[in-house]
């Protein structure tokens, strides 16, 4: 593990997303998971990485999976959430875009022609889950479990990101929990501006910028 790096910088101009420095989210957006997805993307940022999305280029013309692609392919690592692959509603129907998008990961960690080019993921599924039983093809790995909640989520990608290569130093899962709050005000917040079209840029640098003043971060980069 290295020591705190300044892979990236808050200042005037845009985000720059290293590769090696990128991590792909694979979850579902609405209300209901907003919180356990806060505390994914500030997670990340705490242990220095940049989250990246297929909503962070916004409504561009350009298809959905065309832009789920290029982020992915653009990021070193990637989390997908397995949460919601269960019948929901008056039809029963599944959610299937986490296990699409988790395919199309695997198939880049193996299908890398370098090291360089590797791709390495962590899959989520809450505990009692019964992946195994319609994703067979995952068994001998080890998806991790937690209960659906922010304070259990935390300590579950921060103990993957904190062990990868490109890590630096971390501060602990409780240090991060303890600031929660306020990163999910200032989201909620700056969508409230933005009529929920917030940039994700802006949404970023703003969870820098508090990670940095409770001094997760050093000096709110990264």
């Amino acid at each position: 593990m290295s020591s705190p790096g300044m892979r990236y910088h808050l200042g005037s101009g845009p985000l720059a997303f290293p590769r090696e420095a990128s991590v792909f989210i694979n979850c579902p957006f609405d209300s209901a998971f907003q919180p356990v997805f806060d505390a994914i993307v500030f997670s990340s940022l705490c242990c220095g990485f940049l989250p990246r999305c297929a909503v962070e280029t916004g409504t561009a013309a350009q298809p959905r999976m065309d832009r789920i692609l290029t982020a992915m392919r653009a990021s070193r690592y990637s989390i997908h959430d397995l949460s919601r692959c269960r019948g929901e509603g008056d039809m029963n129907l599944a959610r299937f875009n986490m296990p699409l998008e988790l395919g199309m990961a695997m198939s880049q960690r193996f299908s890398g022609k370098s090291k360089r080019d590797s791709h390495d993921w962590l899959v989520l599924v809450p505990k009692g889950h019964i992946y195994k039983r319609f994703l067979s093809d995952l068994s001998g790995y080890d998806p991790v479990e937690y209960d659906g909640t922010a304070a259990t989520v935390v300590p579950a990608v921060m103990s993957w990101l904190a062990t990868r290569p490109d890590a630096v130093r971390t501060p602990t899962p409780q240090a991060v929990i303890a600031v929660l709050p306020g990163f999910a005000a200032a989201r909620a917040e700056l969508c409230a501006e933005w009529c929920d079209q917030a940039p994700w840029t802006d949404l970023l640098t703003e969870g820098m910028k508090i990670a940095g003043r409770a001094g997760l971060i050093p000096d709110g980069s990264l």
